[in-house]
C-alpha cells in the first residue's frame, strides 16, 4: 500500500511539474542559423557548434547549418569533421556556393590544391559572371601559391 501511495505522489508531482513547464513555455527555443552565425563572427566556434548541432538535429536538411558546422570545425582545426559537414551541405544542395568556397579553403589548409581547383570549377559554373564566394576562393588560392612560391 505504501508503494501505491508513493507512486501516486510521484505521478502527481510529475504531472504538476509538466503543467508548470507547459504554462511557462519552452525554456529555450532552437537557435537559428543567424544566431549561430553571430557566434561565429565572435569566434565562439564551440558555441556555434553547439547551436548548429541543435539546428541540424531538428532539421537534417539545413544545408546552411551543415556548411557553418564545417566552418566552425575547420576554424578549430578539426578538418575531418569539417569535411564531413561540408560534404553533407553539398549533398543536400550541390549548388551551395558557400560550401564550395569553404571546402575549397579546407583543401588549401590541408594542401590539396587539386581538390580546390575542382570546387573553383564548380563555382565558375554556378556564377560565371563572378560572385563573392568564387572571388574569395580565388584570392585564397593566389595567396597560397604566393606563399609557396608556385
Amino acid at each position: 500500500m505504501k508503494l501505491f501511495r508513493y507512486l501516486a505522489i510521484v505521478a502527481m508531482a510529475v504531472a504538476l511539474g509538466a503543467a508548470e513547464l507547459h504554462a511557462a513555455g519552452p525554456s529555450s527555443s532552437t537557435p537559428t542559423v543567424t544566431e549561430a552565425n553571430e557566434l561565429i563572427k565572435k569566434q565562439d566556434y564551440r558555441g556555434a557548434i553547439a547551436a548548429l548541432n541543435e539546428i541540424v538535429t531538428n532539421d537534417a536538411r539545413d544545408a546552411d547549418a551543415f556548411n557553418l558546422l564545417g566552418f566552425a570545425h575547420r576554424k578549430l582545426g578539426r578538418f575531418a569533421e569539417a569535411k564531413t559537414h561540408y560534404d553533407k551541405a553539398l549533398a543536400l544542395n550541390p549548388k551551395h556556393k558557400g560550401a564550395h568556397e569553404y571546402i575549397g579553403e579546407l583543401y588549401l589548409e590541408t594542401g590539396d590544391l587539386a581538390s580546390v581547383e575542382t570546387h573553383l570549377g564548380k563555382l565558375a559554373e554556378l556564377c560565371p559572371s563572378g560572385c563573392e564566394e568564387r572571388e574569395d576562393l580565388q584570392k585564397a588560392v593566389a595567396a597560397y601559391k604566393a606563399k609557396r612560391g608556385s
